[in-house]
């Protein structure tokens, strides 16, 4: 096994726990969206703060199942649907499709960020994709790394 593996598999799982961490705290304040309101700038910080910290989120959790897999299977995936049924028969995620759907609305948000569409976008990461990273964040932080002899803080 690569020595540095168990330094990689830490530090992206710490990065994968701030970063969930962030996105809980924007869901713990969350009020819907209306598209039929004119929001000002300052009552629209909330809402960019939680796609920002969804799009974050999305990154580097990926960065940890590619970690995670390497330290689980001692080689990586060629594509991201292989990446994501190895995660998914690891019971990391809940479901590949899933993934592929809340990547999908991070690619959005980054390049078409439509403002007739942000009730939508704000809906999805409000419902089942916050669902989603918030009980991810429980699986990270329960993965077990046994063979790696990895301390928790």
């Amino acid at each position: 096994m690569n020595e540095a593996l168990p330094v990689l598999y830490e530090s992206a799982r710490r990065k994968a726990l701030d970063a969930l961490a962030l996105v809980e705290a924007s869901l713990a304040d969350y009020q819907p969206y209306s598209s039929g309101h004119n929001y000002a700038p300052k009552e629209r910080e909330p809402y960019d703060a939680l796609a920002d910290r969804y799009m974050r989120a999305i990154e580097v959790c990926i960065k940890f199942f590619r970690t995670y897999e390497r330290m689980m299977f001692a080689d990586s995936s060629e594509t991201y649907r292989d990446l994501l049924q190895r995660t998914h028969k690891l019971e990391m995620i809940a479901s590949p499709s899933l993934w592929f759907e809340m990547r999908d609305l991070r690619n959005r948000i980054v390049h078409d960020y439509l403002p007739q569409q942000l009730e939508q976008l704000y809906t999805l990461i409000a419902g089942p994709y916050g669902d989603e990273l918030l009980s991810m964040k429980g699986r990270i932080a329960a993965a077990d790394a046994p063979s790696l002899g990895l301390a928790r803080p």
